[in-house]
């Protein structure tokens, strides 16, 4: 059993957090808020922090470009603003597709010289990135505890995660009521998001003590809120999806995450679903295949355990909840294979499946013959 972890973020939680915690808001004096168009905004989370930077002097540029998906063009385009308002700190406020884009915008803003592609190149990111601080408004990615930035590859069909050591926050602010504004579908979907990091984090070979710890109080608190199947969400639950989604993303920082995340990818790029829904069509898939191995049975049975149900139950629940219905050709099902059968997750669990696993994993879910 391994116990390492490196975690440098410092996390302030509860209501109120960021007014709180004021000084650690401002790392400097020139901001660059990166946002979405209207997360920030309707959480009340944007209005708080621009008071508070007014409130010490401290002026802000806002890049409210930062889509679902984050486009690594308008990644680019966010550090080229950065950079020419002398930003010297960067603050992201949103989902994690905002957090996601706002490691991005620091990278770039720090390295101007170079391209686009060039971020997946550390012999070419030769300065540290911005000072960073994340306040995420959505309870999934758990972005704010992780280094990880998955970015849309010009192509806008595949997805590539740029990661650096300077690509952690500074600090990070868990306030939950930054969600209460979140809509019961998308609230569902980043929960699944958050569960998918617990249970595969669980079962990596990377796991540590550590990290199987905070994956597992993760899923607990996920999946108490989950399977009542709530049609609305009270503080209190709100309140346990992100501290979940929070620790989930520190257990993924470990371990990294499972096949149930690269085959999601296509579904997401190409047609429309959600992230979180998107990785919870294939938790079914992810449990049954690991049950025929004997780590991944005893660790699946050890989860099940601790959340009092059963493996079938968790993975008949986790798919039923992502509501997708796609229906595709055998051409269209090739197509998004191809796109993400080289991912290095498939070997991040006990059992790895194959490329005709893969497809027989969406025919199964997709086909329409």
């Amino acid at each position: 059993m391994k116990f390492d972890v490196d975690i440098p973020v410092r996390i302030f939680s509860g209501r109120g957090c960021v007014a709180r915690n004021a000084g650690r808001l401002t790392l400097g004096r020139r901001a660059a808020i990166v946002c979405g168009r209207r997360g920030a905004r309707t959480s009340g989370a944007l209005d708080d922090v621009t008071l508070l930077l007014e409130a010490t002097g401290a002026q802000y540029l806002i890049f409210d470009k930062a889509a679902e998906n984050p486009p690594l063009a308008v990644c680019y385009e966010g550090g080229r603003a950065a950079l020419a308002f002398g930003a010297d700190f960067v603050i992201g406020i949103g989902g994690g597709s905002a957090l996601d884009a706002a490691k991005a915008v620091a990278a770039f803003a720090s390295n101007p010289g170079i391209e686009p592609l060039d971020i997946y190149d550390p012999e070419k990111l030769t300065t540290p990135s911005l000072p960073l601080v994340l306040i995420p408004t959505t309870s999934g990615t758990g972005s704010e505890a992780n280094p990880y930035s998955v970015l849309t590859l010009p192509d806008g069909k595949r997805k590539k995660t740029f990661t650096s050591a300077y690509s952690w926050a500074r600090y990070a602010f868990l306030d939950p009521g930054y969600t209460i504004s979140l809509p019961r579908a998308y609230t569902i979907s980043c929960a699944l998001d958050a569960f998918a990091h617990g249970i595969e984090s669980y079962l990596s070979p990377r796991a540590t003590g550590l990290s199987s710890a905070l994956a597992i109080y993760a899923m607990g608190l996920i999946w108490n809120v989950l399977s009542r199947r709530p049609e609305s969400f009270t503080y209190e639950m709100r309140e346990d999806l992100l501290y979940a989604s929070c620790a989930a993303g520190i257990a993924i920082s470990v371990t990294g995450s499972g096949f149930p995340h690269p085959l999601g990818y296509p579904i997401t790029l190409l047609d429309g679903i959600p992230h979180g829904a998107a990785c919870a069509v294939f938790e079914g898939d992810f449990i049954r295949y690991n049950q025929r191995t004997e780590v991944g049975a005893r660790k699946i049975n050890e989860i099940a355990a601790y959340l009092g149900t059963t493996p079938e139950t968790m993975a008949g629940l986790l798919p039923e909840l992502s509501e997708v219905r796609l229906e595709f050709s055998p051409g269209q099902i090739e197509e998004r294979i191809e796109l993400v059968c080289n991912a290095k997750n498939y070997s991040n669990s006990p059992y790895v499946i194959n490329k005709d696993e893969m497809y027989e994993i969406y025919y199964r879910h997709f086909s329409n013959k």
